[in-house]
């Protein structure tokens, strides 16, 4: 299949991740920013949601440009979870030998 064939078929999917990634990426650093005032955090859940949806890429940017979080070592832990679950996933989806 080529590029434009799996964008016809997937535009929705595409558009889904470029969405979350970016909706993930601003949560970060929103969080980063209200860290050092008196306004209400995002919580950490919601957080590790928007990874568990699709938005760990962003979240890893996020975590190292803004510096957030990566010292937390329970909230590393349960993010490298949800990071173990979706190579799992994708692993199961695209890179098993197909079957016959």
């Amino acid at each position: 299949m080529d590029i434009t064939a799996f964008y016809q078929q997937y535009a929705w999917l595409v558009w889904y991740i470029i969405a979350i990634n970016l909706l993930t990426f601003f949560f970060y650093g929103l969080d980063k920013a209200k860290a050092g005032g008196t306004s209400r955090r995002i919580s950490e859940k919601t957080l590790w949601l928007l990874a568990l949806i699709g938005g760990s890429p962003a979240a890893i940017v996020g975590m190292i440009l803004f510096r957030h979080k990566t010292q937390k070592l329970s909230f590393q832990a349960v993010f490298a979870v949800i990071l173990a679950l979706q190579i799992f996933i994708l692993y199961w989806l695209f890179g098993r030998p197909p079957i016959y």
